[in-house]
């Protein structure tokens, strides 16, 4: 397996880049401000199970189909932008709720979940970046490329997590302090729609290259 130093050098760029706005960690920021702190750590579980289907496709070379076709790219990259205009039209649709977390505009804990998984498998940029990062780490002379791959794509979940949870309570406070007002939680709703546009849209123009 690899030494104690590559692994801790993979671990510190593997928190950089989870610290980096992204998708990832904006799509977590805004769920948490909606919803708390647990609503973010949901989706942060949804996301990262997105993650880890990514590194055993990578580990048994099954994600390489999107490197070599334009096709399974396009495809599964549309359908992650469709999703995701949908998520802004439910959140542009979302009324305030009563009670923060239990009025109808929460889709609840396992949706957000599911939201989190869908949202990382149909975006191939995803698998292209694993693709490229995680073989770097990567040493044939010491065993299995599989094995290794596995084992880093195991160290960024780990980082990403404790990053992504930091971000969730960090929302979680913002939902404690906008949710009172029925008009911050439409504006809070309103800015998430955006945000899924936004990011429908880098996605829809993306490129495997």
């Amino acid at each position: 397996m690899p030494s104690f130093d590559v692994s801790l050098a993979f671990f510190v760029a593997a928190l950089v880049l989870s610290v980096a706005p992204g998708p990832d960690n904006i799509f977590v920021l805004t769920q948490s401000a909606l919803y708390g702190p647990k609503a973010g750590v949901m989706t942060t579980l949804g996301l990262l199970t997105g993650v880890c289907l990514y590194t055993i496709a990578i580990a048994v070379g099954a994600a390489a189909i999107f490197l070599a076709s334009p096709l399974a790219f396009n495809a599964l990259k549309y359908c992650g932008a469709g999703y995701l205009c949908w998520l802004a039209w439910q959140a542009f649709r979302a009324r305030p709720a009563e009670d923060n977390l239990t009025g109808s505009s929460f889709a609840g804990c396992a949706a957000l979940y599911r939201r989190g998984v869908i949202m990382n498998i149909t975006n191939p940029k995803v698998a292209l970046f694993f693709l490229a990062f995680l073989p770097q780490f990567c040493d044939p002379l010491i065993g299995s490329i599989g094995a290794q791959t596995i084992y880093f794509g195991f160290l960024f979940i780990i980082a990403a997590f404790a990053v992504f949870a930091a971000i969730a309570l960090l929302g979680g406070k913002l939902a404690a302090l906008f949710n009172k007002s029925p008009k911050a939680q439409i504006f809070l709703n309103r800015l998430a729609g955006c945000v899924f546009l936004g990011l429908a849209l880098a996605l829809a123009l993306s490129s495997p290259r």
